[in-house]
């Protein structure tokens, strides 16, 4: 077992140790490196344009960090696309990537298709509805990939986790993670619970461990990642990077509840298959949830199936693309 204290001091950092940002790019150079930033869009017209004046004006044409910025989009109906194609993304709708594979709704559905649409030997997810966008949100993710080989999965966290002028303060996710997904993984990953925002929606992973691990279509996506590559690579593969802070909207509790059952199937699913828990009964994919009408009160119920996408490396078209033998 890992000796997690050690693992906290050696695959933690901070952004300021990475603002060299030319040293970064040399680097990357010398490693005949290729990087691709994917931000996943649902009708995020009031912030998407933000992010892709930042990225594209600082990391790649003032810094020449980032090879390729793409927009995947689930079905926007506002102005996400034309909005981000106007300051220079490359912009995708996920139904037209890998169209006889069908299309789902999710955020891990644009994920997983982002492997097969983007180049880069690394690809930095980043979400579209940060209101305090920075070039840190990249860079700062990316760069224990470009300066330490061994590592393979990098995950931003935010808010200062270690002491500051004295005081202590205590550092984790959001209300998902800190009720749910902590005790979680403490319980039968406890390793994995050393990763301070376990559902962070920023992340860099090299292209080789993304081609070999299925997607959750929904929440479950982050949850899963974890999971599969630990047992794959073993906690080293992992480091995580303090962004100090991200501001976004905030959703609703019955939307997290939402959240956290699409999690916990995916969970139970992942406990399964690696034969942690015997005799799991098949679980519902309903979600029951109430509210009220003056005296009356109604249940309302949702299908929450989490499905999931096969391995990349798994789909003939992306071989053939690559040129691997189907």
């Amino acid at each position: 077992m890992t000796n997690i204290d050690g693992w906290l001091q050696s695959n933690t950092f901070h952004h300021e140790q990475f603002k060299d940002l030319r040293h970064m790019i040399k680097e990357k150079e010398k490693q005949n490196l290729t990087i691709s930033l994917c931000i996943p869009t649902l009708n995020e017209e009031k912030t998407i344009g933000k992010e892709v004046i930042l990225f594209k004006s600082e990391l790649q044409d003032r810094h020449p960090l980032l090879d390729e910025i793409a927009v995947i989009d689930s079905g926007s109906t506002d102005r996400t696309l034309e909005i981000a194609a106007s300051f220079g993304a490359d912009v995708y709708r996920s139904a037209h990537i890998l169209p006889e594979l069908g299309t789902k709704r999710g955020k891990g559905e644009n994920l997983w298709k982002a492997i097969f649409q983007l180049r880069g030997d690394i690809i930095v997810y980043v979400d579209a509805d940060i209101k305090n966008i920075h070039p840190r949100f990249v860079y700062g993710i990316v760069a224990p990939l470009i300066y330490q080989p061994k590592i393979k999965y990098v995950k931003a966290f935010y808010d200062r986790p270690m002491a500051l002028s004295g005081k202590i303060r205590p550092s984790g996710g959001g209300r998902v993670t800190e009720i749910l997904v902590r005790p979680l993984l403490s319980l039968f990953f406890p390793e994995l619970a050393a990763i301070i925002q376990p559902l962070s929606g920023e992340y860099a992973v090299r292209r080789e461990v993304l081609e070999r691990i299925p997607f959750p279509i929904g929440y479950g996506v982050e949850t899963s990642h974890l999971i599969d590559v630990y047992y794959e690579y073993g906690m080293e593969a992992f480091a995580q990077t303090d962004l100090d802070k991200r501001i976004h909207r905030h959703q609703e509790t019955r939307d997290l509840g939402k959240m956290a059952f699409s999690i916990l199937r995916t969970f139970f699913k992942r406990l399964k298959d690696k034969e942690i828990v015997a005799d799991l009964p098949e679980l519902t994919a309903n979600l029951r949830q109430f509210q009220a009408q003056e005296d009356r009160y109604e249940q309302i119920i949702h299908e929450i199936y989490e499905e999931e996408r096969p391995p990349m490396l798994k789909i003939d078209a992306y071989r053939k693309k690559l040129n691997l033998p189907t």
